[in-house]
């Protein structure tokens, strides 16, 4: 199993073409947040611009367009019930998230179902939109033509695969992700990231002081920006991804107890300009 590095990092992060504008770095859409669970979409949104994407679009519940506008006055917003104007974003973005704060309704369903049928590129499957998935069979017979990412915690996987947590070895993961035709980045301590090509990484950093609700959609809308923006092997893109978010969180915990998922979505760009000159941080 491949262990992820700061070199990996290196690798993936370069400097900007001169000639770039906010169309090259790529088009992002984050499908989530119900009315009360609007937080989990706006820290997707949020990690995403600030690691890079050229364009990021939330699509969400109406009551948190005002909270998203204050926050992150840099993305644009859809109403999620506009079908219209979420399946246009959708079919338009290099990237889709679907899933932070969506919860499991039926109005999430229709969501979902809209997205699985009109993502065609890189879809990214997290939090609720997974264990949506994983119960109902008819959005199951939907098959996007989308290249899918699961980003599943311990339980949500179980859930997805059919794996008890104690039978999520190595083998049978890789197994399971291939049989889902996706990539698995399976968040735990010690997070493993099993991809559709047959490789298998490994994070070896990381700790509790991340053990914070949001953690999980930061890291969602890093992957997202980092594929929409970055060219090259799809699979360190993925893991530099992962590693940028733990990497952040450890130097700041050299100086806090608890280490907020915000607080890494604000220490992006730094972080990214340092990596990108290959400094020591």
């Amino acid at each position: 199993m491949h262990v992820i590095t700061q070199k990996d990092v290196e690798n993936v992060i370069q400097k900007r073409i001169e000639t770039g504008h906010k169309g090259t770095f790529g088009r992002v859409s984050v499908i989530g947040g119900n009315a009360n669970m609007g937080g989990a979409a706006i820290m997707a949104v949020q990690a995403a611009v600030k690691a890079g994407a050229g364009l990021t679009t939330c699509i969400s519940h109406k009551a948190n367009l005002t909270a998203l506008h204050a926050r992150v006055p840099e993305a644009m917003f859809i109403d999620y019930f506009d079908n219209d104007a979420l399946c246009k974003s959708v079919s338009q973005s290099n990237v889709v998230v679907v899933g932070p704060g969506l919860g499991t309704d039926e109005t999430a369903k229709q969501v979902f179902s809209s997205v699985l049928k009109n993502a065609n590129q890189t879809l990214i499957i997290d939090g609720s939109a997974i264990t949506m998935l994983a119960e109902d069979d008819q959005l199951k017979k939907l098959t996007p033509s989308a290249k899918i990412i699961f980003t599943p915690h311990e339980i949500e996987w179980q859930r997805l695969s059919g794996l008890s947590q104690a039978e999520q070895t190595p083998a049978k993961n890789a197994a399971k992700a291939l049989e889902l035709n996706a990539d698995v980045v399976l968040k735990k301590h010690g997070t493993e990231i099993y991809h559709l090509s047959g490789k298998c990484s490994k994070l070896m950093i990381g700790g509790p002081y991340m053990s914070t609700g949001g953690m999980g959609d930061t890291l969602t809308g890093i992957c997202a920006a980092f594929l929409a923006q970055f060219k090259g092997d799809q699979d360190q893109i993925l893991d530099a991804a992962v590693y940028t978010h733990s990497d952040i969180a450890n130097l700041l915990a050299k100086e806090r107890y608890v280490v907020l998922p915000s607080e890494i979505a604000d220490n992006l760009q730094k972080y990214m300009k340092h990596r990108c000159n290959g400094q020591i941080l």
